[in-house]
């Protein structure tokens, strides 16, 4: 339904953030379903070792919680450091998107059969900082390669076909992980083991079949560097960095958000490894069509919508006075329902404010910005939580949300010569 035989030459009149309707070619291509195709496998691999990494780390090696928030830190934060590295290296000798990913995927490959043979906490820290490296390296590099890969009609909807793959991965990670606890003697090293197989095939599908250079040539390194120093001087790319910012400033991470939807439900522990299903289960149903809506009625506009949705989440957790199974369902459709709506969402709306020649690089300014910003949300919630409470903390985060979208509102307001020229 998505295959095109060829990507057509993109059509930089369009205003940024609303695209046409898409025509009799513009649909998602192939290289889409080949990308979706890597991230999905390499998505199973990655969440078959989170799924089992806090019982791993805390019950098999016993690390204290201290321990363990350090290293959660570390695989949560980390790639934000080098996402501004790998968009930078991608966009050098004419696009060379692919190797940058491509090393990025191997990367953290190779880190999953090192956890069979570390059990300290400064080189497990080690192992960590480095899947995560690798991480940080091939997203904006990837997300490029999408977006040079369809017409600008298509993108809200060629990610949200990529994302939606992704996320299939995210379900059946966990799944694989908990199937081989109960079946393998060797418990946690088997994870390990599929984990990085799985990891190595990712590679594999990349390097055979994802498409090779995609960007005209570069212009001289010079330049070149000028020219994404300038990144933020473009209204558009600056816009959306800030809103990406200060909406990550307010977006608890998803831990914190389970750990307090488990309190309002009363949640035994053993049924607690199910509600980040519930999320990818609803990320994995709304991607697609709601990248199709922003295809139609701007992406900007979808993306604070999605932010709207995680608001509402907030809400319901925060008035709610004792658990429910409605309630569960609720807030996880809301909560993935808002990654449907702003994850790849955001990355089409950067594409429509970066040049092809830089795209890597302005992507890894945006995801940047918002990556840093969420992290440190973590923190300052992880703190409010301690000093105040779980409710307080979250009404906290809420009213900074609110206020974050009436700003971002202001900022991605289209400019008039924008709107007399629809």
């Amino acid at each position: 339904m998505y295959l095109a035989d060829s990507r057509g030459t993109p059509d930089t009149s369009r205003p940024a953030g609303r695209a046409t309707m898409p025509g009799r070619r513009a649909v998602v291509p192939g290289a889409v379903l080949v990308l979706g195709t890597v991230s999905l496998v390499t998505d199973v691999s990655s969440e078959m070792v989170t799924a089992v990494l806090p019982l791993y780390l805390v019950g098999e090696l016993g690390l204290t919680p201290l321990g363990f928030g350090l290293l959660d830190g570390v695989y949560n934060g980390f790639s934000a450091l080098v996402r501004l590295l790998g968009g930078r290296l991608s966009d050098r000798h004419g696009g060379g998107h692919k190797a940058v990913a491509a090393v990025g995927y191997g990367l953290s490959a190779l880190c999953k059969p090192l956890l069979l043979t570390v059990h300290s906490l400064p080189l497990i820290g080690a192992v960590l900082a480095a899947d995560r490296t690798g991480k940080g390296l091939r997203t904006a590099p990837r997300d490029a390669l999408i977006s040079l890969s369809c017409e600008p009609a298509v993108r809200g909807r060629a990610f949200g076909v990529h994302r939606a793959m992704d996320t299939a991965g995210a379900l059946l990670g966990p799944l694989t992980a908990f199937v081989i606890l109960r079946l393998a003697a060797g418990g946690y090293d088997a994870v390990f083991t599929v984990s990085g197989c799985v990891a190595a095939l990712g590679v594999l599908i990349l390097l055979l079949f994802a498409p090779g250079r995609t960007a005209r040539a570069t212009p001289a390194a010079e330049r070149q560097r000028r020219a994404v120093r300038g990144l933020l001087r473009r209204p558009a790319v600056r816009r959306l960095t800030c809103c990406a910012v200060l909406l990550g400033l307010t977006t608890v991470s998803d831990s914190f958000l389970y750990l307090t939807l488990q309190r309002r439900l009363e949640l035994s522990e053993s049924w607690f490894p199910l509600l980040p299903l519930g999320t990818a289960a609803a990320f994995l149903l709304l991607a697609v069509p709601l990248g199709m809506l922003a295809d139609r009625t701007g992406r900007r506009r979808l993306f604070l919508t999605g932010h709207l949705a995680l608001l509402a989440a907030y809400g319901l957790l925060i008035t709610s006075p004792g658990g429910s199974p409605a309630l569960a369902s609720v807030v996880l459709t809301l909560h993935g329902g808002f990654y449907a709506a702003t994850d790849g969402v955001l990355a089409a709306a950067t594409a429509d404010a970066v040049p092809e020649r830089l795209r890597g690089s302005g992507l890894a300014v945006v995801q940047t910005g918002q990556a840093a910003a969420r992290f440190l949300c973590s923190l300052a919630f992880g703190a409010a939580w301690t000093a105040w409470g779980d409710r307080t903390a979250l009404t906290a985060a809420a009213a900074g949300l609110a206020v974050s979208a009436a700003l971002s509102a202001l900022l991605l307001r289209p400019d008039p010569a924008q709107e007399q020229a629809r």
